[in-house]
This record gives C-alpha cells, structure tokens and sequence, in this order.
C-alpha cells in the first residue's frame, strides 16, 4: 500500500514545492512525503534556485546535504519564509493536524511557529473529519519519570503506549527522548487537548498542530487540490 501511495506523495510534493522562490528560507519536513519535497527542491536548486534550508531532524539533514540543499540553523536564521512538511492527519474543516509519527514532531513544531507560511503535503488518505479517526497523537517525553508522565496522559483519557523500535528497543527522539503514541480516540476539542498534554509535567511536545497550516496540497487519483481555511481550489 505505501508504494501504491508514493506517486500521489510525490505530486504533491512537486505542487508544493512550486511555492518556493528564490532568496527563501525553507523549513524541511521529516518522513516518507518530505522526501519527496526534498527531492524536487534538490532538482531546483541544481537548476539554479537559491536557498537556505532548516531541516527537522538529523536524517532530513543528510539527505538535504547529500543532495545539495545548502542547510542553516536558528542561529543565522530567526524566521523561516516557508516551510513544508507531511502530516499523519488532516482535519478538513479547520486543516489542523497530527504529526509526529515519523518521531521528530518536537523540531517539526518549531519550525511550524517559526514559519511565515506552513504549507501541508499529504494524499487524499490523510483527510479526516475529526482528528483521531486513524491515529494516535504522538506525545515526546523526557526519559526521567516516563512512566509517571504517561499515568498523567492516561488520565486525560490518552492510553498512551510507549514507541518501540522492536520489543528490545525503545525509540529515542533526536532530542534524546521517547515518545509515547496516546490514543485519544476522536478529538472534539483538539485546541484543548494539545493545551493540557503540554501542561503535563514531564512532557516535551505533542503532536497536535492547531491552527498552524496555511494551506493543505492534496494529492488523489483526480489531481491536485490546495486546501485553505477560504475553501478548496482544484488545480
């Protein structure tokens, strides 16, 4: 199924992309569709295209790197003019999100707050009326008391379960960090929700991005659409 997936990915990435121009600052995504926006992005700039590019995590730097993309950090950079990255979920009405399954939702986050624009790449299977439908929200914890934390997101009604790479190995964010995959269930309130994981000792981030996107690309099998919070225009 992903690799049945991958050309709708990729549509949409090269949609994307088409939005940055040259001078830009870009914050890059993490996981399987910001591969492919790193990928046309690389063409671009082969090409000629000039800019600076804030990866999310330590793989989207290597492979930016590997393929050219000149790379910068906060430090020569406060704001970022644009920045795209995929997303586990999609809530239509309000285009906020869940990410974070590709375990750098902490970096994704602030590179979200410190953008002037966040466009969100995903295909059609990520659209869902309310978050939670499919996913859970991904949480990032210190490792210090983990356990304490997560019998604090249980009590918000999240059944958090630690993210291992296999039954021997824990996953560690780039931070250092585990994350703990809470399951919700459907989020009526998802505003309130990030709020009071945040208000969690013990707790990083979370994966929920209210109010963030400007604008969703979505890729299926009759095109390309461009969500906004002002309605959809197909292209």
């Amino acid at each position: 199924m992903p690799l049945e997936r991958d050309h709708l990915k990729r549509a949409a990435a090269e949609r994307a992309v088409e939005f940055v121009e040259s001078g830009m600052v870009i914050g890059l995504g993490t996981g399987s569709t910001a591969a492919f926006v790193i990928q046309r992005l690389a063409a671009r700039v082969a090409q000629g295209l000039h800019v600076t590019a804030i990866p999310t995590s330590e793989y989207t730097a290597e492979t930016a790197r590997r393929l050219g993309i000149p790379l910068a950090t906060f430090a020569e950079h406060r704001r970022i003019d644009l920045a795209i990255d995929g997303a586990d979920e999609v809530e239509r009405h309000s285009l906020n999100l869940i990410k974070g399954h590709g375990g750098a939702l902490l970096r994704e986050k602030i590179v979200a707050a410190a953008s002037d624009r966040f466009i969100v790449v995903v295909d059609d299977e990520k659209l869902v009326d309310r978050l939670g439908a499919h996913m859970p929200v991904p949480v990032e914890v210190v490792q210090f008391g983990w356990q304490a934390t997560a019998a604090a997101l249980g009590k918000l009604g999240g059944h958090p379960e630690l993210r291992r790479h296999d039954e021997r190995q824990t996953f560690v964010t780039d931070g250092g960090n585990f994350i703990l995959d809470c399951h919700f269930g459907l989020i009526d309130d998802p505003e309130r929700i990030e709020r009071l994981i945040n208000m969690t000792v013990g707790v990083v981030e979370n994966g929920l991005f209210v109010a963030r996107s400007s604008a969703v690309v979505v890729a299926s099998e009759s095109g390309i659409e461009i969500m906004t919070l002002g309605g959809g225009k197909s292209l």
